[in-house]
């Protein structure tokens, strides 16, 4: 009994270090690929992080609101099918900075993107401000959003 015991394990924990070494194998670089992302020889690149944060005017009429989040999800939608926004999203609590949401665009230009920001309809009526930021991180982030659309049956 022990011995079959014994040689189960051996066949499990040898399983299992197989599994665990194929998962470690690396994969295969794709220039063409590295090269249409805009990557480095690390597979990173340059984007440009905004948070937006608690802007100085504050909307009690709830249509008015309402129409102006409408138009902040559209301009989102829009920067996206362009291809100058990666990531976008609220943070789910409040917090000290008073942080709303964040965006990642496809650029390292500051400018570019404080232009880009700036078309958001709660940006303009001051319900958003904004911080922005350089940041560095992996050129293949672009490529969830092509998926995002099989996995989601709306927008909020």
């Amino acid at each position: 009994m022990k011995l079959k015991i014994y040689l189960s394990l051996s066949v499990l924990i040898a399983t299992l270090s197989f599994a665990q070494e194929k998962k470690k194998e690396k994969a295969k670089f794709n220039q063409e690929l590295a090269t249409s992302l805009g990557a480095d020889p690390y597979g990173m690149k340059a984007y440009t992080i905004v948070m937006l944060t608690t802007g100085a005017t504050k909307i009690e009429d709830k249509a008015k609101m309402g129409d102006l989040m409408k138009g902040h999800m559209t301009n989102i939608g829009k920067l996206a099918d362009e291809g100058k926004i990666v990531v976008a999203g609220p943070f789910l609590e409040k917090n000290k900075e008073n942080y709303r949401g964040m965006f990642i665009f496809n650029t390292k230009s500051k400018e570019e993107a404080e232009q880009w920001v700036k078309r958001d309809p709660a940006v303009q009526a001051g319900v958003f401000s904004y911080e922005i930021f350089p940041w560095y991180g992996s050129a293949a982030l672009p490529l969830y959003l092509k998926h995002h659309d099989e996995i989601s049956k709306g927008n909020p």
